[in-house]
C-alpha cells in the first residue's frame, strides 16, 4: 500500500510538472491559453479569427485553430444568402423577429401579501439605480441586463435538479427560463457594443450580481411563485427605462448611432437599422418576459 501511495503521488507530480510545461511552451510561443483573462476561441466572431489566422501565417506556424470548447471543429454555418456566419454566441436558428405589437401597457395589480412584496421590493430597488445611473440609459441598460438575466439561469437550474429528483418532466418550464436567461444575454452582449462601462460599474456589476443570485436563489426555493412575481415587476420597471430611453433618442440627446451588426442578425432586423430599431426590440422582449413571469 505504501508503494502503491508513493508511485501515485510521483505520478501526479510528474502530470502536474508537464501541465506547467505545457502553458509555459504555449505562453513562450504566443498561443492562447484557455485560462481566466483570455478569450476562448468560442467566443470571437470570425473577423476575429481571421486576424488570428493570418496572425499565425504570418508567423510562419501551420497550426489549425479550434473553434470549440471540446476540442472539435465546429461545422462551418452560413446565413440563408449563403455568406459565412459569424457569430458564435448564436446560430441562425436562433434568431427571430420580436413582437412590437406587444401591449406594453399591461400591469399585474399586487392583491396577495407575496404580490405586494414582490412589487415593493422592486420599487425600492429602483431608486438606488435612478441616484446612481442618472439619464446613463446605455449603461444603466447594460447593469439591468446583468440582473436581468440572473432569474431564468436560477430558475431552470432549480427546476432542472427538481426533474431529476423526483423522475419526472418539468413540463417546458426549464427550457423557457433558460431561454429567457439567454435572451437577456444577448441583450448584454448588444449594449456592451454601444456603451462601454467604467471600472467602477464594472465593480458593481459583480457586487450587485452577486447578492442578487443568491438572494433569488433563496426565494426561489422558498416561494417560486414569489421569485416569478420579482421578475414580472422588474420586466416592468425595464419597460419604462427602455420608454424613456427612446425619448432620449427621440430628442436628440442620446445619439441615435447605427445598430450593432450582432443585434441585426439577432433580431433580424434591416441592414440601415440604428440604435432606436434595438431599443424597440429589446422592450418587446421584455414585455414578453413580463407576461411569462
Amino acid at each position: 500500500m505504501m508503494m502503491t501511495r508513493g508511485t501515485s503521488r510521483v505520478a501526479r507530480l510528474t502530470m502536474g510538472c508537464r501541465l506547467i510545461s505545457a502553458v509555459k511552451g504555449a505562453a513562450a510561443e504566443g498561443e492562447k491559453f484557455p485560462v481566466m483573462g483570455v478569450r476562448w476561441r468560442s467566443s470571437l466572431t470570425l473577423g476575429e479569427k481571421e486576424e488570428v489566422n493570418n496572425k499565425n501565417s504570418e508567423d510562419g506556424g501551420n497550426k489549425e485553430v479550434v473553434a470549440s470548447y471540446w476540442g472539435i471543429k465546429g461545422e462551418e454555418v452560413k446565413k440563408e444568402d449563403g455568406t459565412p456566419w459569424k457569430w458564435n454566441c448564436f446560430r441562425p436558428w436562433e434568431t427571430y423577429q420580436a413582437d412590437l405589437t406587444i401591449d406594453l401597457r399591461k400591469h399585474h395589480v399586487p392583491t396577495t401579501f407575496l404580490d405586494k412584496l414582490a412589487y415593493w421590493t422592486v420599487k425600492s430597488l429602483r431608486f438606488p439605480t435612478d441616484v446612481f445611473f442618472q439619464r446613463r440609459y446605455g449603461c444603466r441598460a447594460m447593469m439591468l441586463e446583468t440582473v436581468a438575466a440572473v432569474p431564468g439561469m436560477v430558475g431552470g437550474m432549480l427546476l432542472h435538479c427538481k426533474s431529476l429528483r423526483r423522475f419526472e418532466h418539468s413540463g417546458g418550464w426549464i427550457k423557457t427560463l433558460l431561454d429567457e436567461a439567454e435572451n437577456e444575454r444577448m441583450h448584454l452582449m448588444t449594449f456592451m457594443e454601444v456603451s462601454q462601462p467604467r471600472w467602477y460599474e464594472r465593480a458593481l456589476v459583480f457586487t450587485v450580481q452577486g447578492v442578487f443570485f443568491n438572494a433569488y436563489f433563496l426565494a426561489y426555493l422558498a416561494s417560486p411563485k414569489l421569485a416569478h412575481r420579482v421578475v414580472g415587476y422588474l420586466e416592468e420597471e425595464a419597460i419604462h427605462s427602455y420608454t424613456e430611453f427612446l425619448k432620449e433618442l427621440d430628442k436628440g440627446t442620446i445619439e441615435n448611432v447605427p445598430a450593432p451588426a450582432i443585434a441585426i442578425d439577432y433580431w433580424r432586423l434591416p441592414a440601415d437599422s440604428t440604435l432606436r430599431d434595438v431599443v424597440m426590440v429589446v422592450r418587446a422582449d421584455e414585455a414578453h418576459h413580463r407576461d411569462v413571469n
